[in-house]
């Protein structure tokens, strides 16, 4: 099978937890599988970053909070790669850039108009696991952009419908959908599974399991998720 995994900031959290992602990811590929791997920046990083923005400017320029919050992801898609290769799987980060994520020219929500993907399917042919910075991308001018909050779940599910992979799998720390954050109510029940309506709904009402536009990117392309 051809897997997108994607890893929220809570996953990639800390040394320990990125190593137990590598972990896991190894393990998926070991089974024969073909895995791309998107991450987030490194839990509380972005909001560090916008703090320090927040220090230099009072009203920081879109543009060069873009250039300045895309670094964090590009932080844990390399450590995310050296950890893959410290346990002998061969792996190589790449910057949304580098994979052919094209947006418009809304800096901080931009929209993706396209994905070429090219060097993740040249990877993938190689044998190689890619491991991708979610949440950017450019502009045709070639401008840094990113997504909008939670715009990793975008990134990953744009790859799987770039790449035609059989499924994106996006981990995060609950277990799966519920009917309402299990974190806040106890009584909440996990769902077997759910259209993409009604995920649409959820996400839209606030719900912060998946980014509403990663949902609607998902069902115009009929990505499994």
């Amino acid at each position: 099978m051809l897997i997108v995994q994607k890893y929220g900031g809570t996953s990639v959290g800390s040394i320990e937890r990125i190593r137990a992602v590598a972990s896991r990811v190894k393990k998926t590929a070991d089974k024969g599988h073909s895995v791309v791997v998107v991450v987030s920046a490194m839990a509380g990083e972005t909001d560090e970053l916008i703090n320090l923005a927040n220090q230099v400017a009072q009203n920081p320029d879109e543009r060069e909070m873009d250039m300045l919050l895309s670094s964090g992801e590009r932080v844990s898609a390399a450590l995310m790669a050296m950890a893959l290769r410290s346990l002998g799987v061969k792996a190589m980060s790449f910057t949304g850039r580098q994979v052919g994520i094209l947006t418009d020219t809304a800096h901080t929500k931009a929209r993706i108009e396209k994905v070429s993907a090219e060097r993740v399917k040249k990877a993938l042919s190689e044998g190689v696991v890619p491991v991708v910075a979610g949440f950017q991308g450019i502009t045709e001018t070639s401008d840094v952009t990113t997504l909008g909050r939670g715009g990793s779940d975008l990134t990953a599910v744009a790859i799987a419908a770039a790449i035609k992979a059989d499924i994106c799998e996006i981990y995060t720390d609950v277990d799966g959908v519920y009917t309402t954050d299990p974190n806040v109510v106890p009584e909440a029940r996990k769902l077997d599974k759910i259209s993409y309506d009604e995920m649409l709904e959820l996400a839209s009402l606030g719900a912060k399991v998946l980014q509403s536009r990663s949902v609607e990117f998902a069902k115009k392309y009929e990505v499994p998720v």
